[in-house]
C-alpha cells in the first residue's frame, strides 16, 4: 500500500493533484486507513496513472469520470470506451504533431545560434530580424 506522498513521488505528481483526483472520484475502490488517510494499492495506482495520462492529453475531468464509470460497468461498455479512446487518440496525435513543429522550430534556432557562435555564418547570411 502506498500513501499519497509515496504515490505522488512514484507517478511524478504533486500530493495536491493526487488528493484532487481522488476527491473528484477518479480513483475507484480507494481505501482509507483508520485515520482516513488514502491508501493506494496496485489497482488504484493504475487508475491514477490512467487519469494522469488522460489529463495530460487534455481530457476534461467530467469525461474521465464518464470513462471510469463505463470501465466499472464492465464489458457491455467496451464500444463506448473504444470511442472515447479513439477521440482521445486523435487529440494526442494532434498534440504530437504540434510538438514536432515546435521542436523543429527550436532545432532551427539552436542551429542558427550555434553557427553564429562558431563563426560559421557570415553576417550577410544572418537575418537579424529573425527571432
Amino acid at each position: 500500500m502506498y500513501t499519497v506522498k509515496e504515490v505522488a513521488a512514484l507517478l511524478d505528481m504533486t500530493n495536491h493533484t493526487v488528493r484532487y483526483y481522488t476527491d473528484q472520484g477518479l480513483v475507484p475502490n480507494l481505501r482509507r486507513d483508520d485515520h482516513n488517510n488514502r491508501l493506494f494499492d496496485e489497482a488504484t495506482v493504475k487508475w491514477l496513472l490512467c487519469v494522469k495520462h488522460l489529463r495530460h492529453c487534455g481530457m476534461p475531468i467530467d469525461d474521465i469520470k464518464t470513462y471510469i464509470s463505463l470501465c466499472q460497468e464492465g464489458d457491455s461498455t467496451v464500444k463506448e470506451r473504444y470511442e472515447i479512446m479513439r477521440r482521445q487518440q486523435a487529440v494526442a496525435l494532434t498534440q504530437l504533431e504540434e510538438a514536432k513543429q515546435r521542436i523543429a522550430y527550436i532545432d532551427e534556432k539552436v542551429g542558427n545560434y550555434f553557427d553564429i557562435l562558431n563563426g560559421a555564418t557570415d553576417d550577410k547570411d544572418y537575418d537579424k530580424s529573425t527571432y
